[in-house]
């Protein structure tokens, strides 16, 4: 990829965190072959510019989820997550994860924002979850994601590449997976 394509917010593309940061990337798919897209993605991620290091764990299946909630009548979807070891800043990697998306066919239907987007059918989505301490207010990159803590097909899978890791503003993810089952 090139440098035009992580150019978007406020033209950031050159300033660049100095040091390494991990940041996290939740991966889903529900339609095409989804294990080839997502591990194809994997490999986009590795060979983003500024990028060291890609930790991904295992794909796991998960029932769609929409506004109203779980929809077993809709395509399954593959979740990961990986963890990336970055010099990229999170809005240049962000517009890098979009620029993924839309190489393995994602269409975004409408512009939304954060929050909004997400409910419709997908051959990927890629996530920024969280980008090291990062916190984020500004609705172009809600950081942490406001609703990673919410997701069992982020937190299990993010456990399973860094059983320590930590949601900023929530805590340990192995608490916040915890509380998650026992509501349910």
């Amino acid at each position: 990829m090139n440098r035009r394509l992580a150019q978007g917010f406020d033209g950031d593309v050159d300033r660049l965190p100095h040091a390494s940061v991990e940041a996290v990337v939740a991966l889903g798919a529900n339609l095409g072959d989804r294990a080839e897209t997502m591990a194809a993605a994997i490999t986009d991620l590795a060979r983003l510019p500024l990028v060291d290091g890609v930790r991904a764990s295992e794909p796991v299946e998960s029932v769609a989820l929409k506004p109203e909630g779980r929809d077993a009548a809709a395509p399954a979807y593959l979740n990961a997550v990986a963890v990336l070891t970055t010099r990229l800043a999170p809005s240049v990697l962000l517009a890098y994860l979009h620029a993924i998306e839309r190489r393995h066919g994602r269409v975004r239907t409408a512009e939304r924002s954060a929050l909004d987007a997400g409910w419709e059918d997908r051959t990927l989505d890629l996530d920024l979850i969280a980008y090291g301490d990062v916190v984020s207010g500004d609705p172009r990159l809600l950081l942490p994601h406001p609703r990673a803590a919410e997701r069992d097909f982020v937190l299990g899978p993010w456990l399973a590449v860094d059983p320590d890791a930590v949601l900023p503003g929530v805590g340990r993810v192995d608490e916040a997976l915890r509380r998650l089952q026992g509501e349910r």
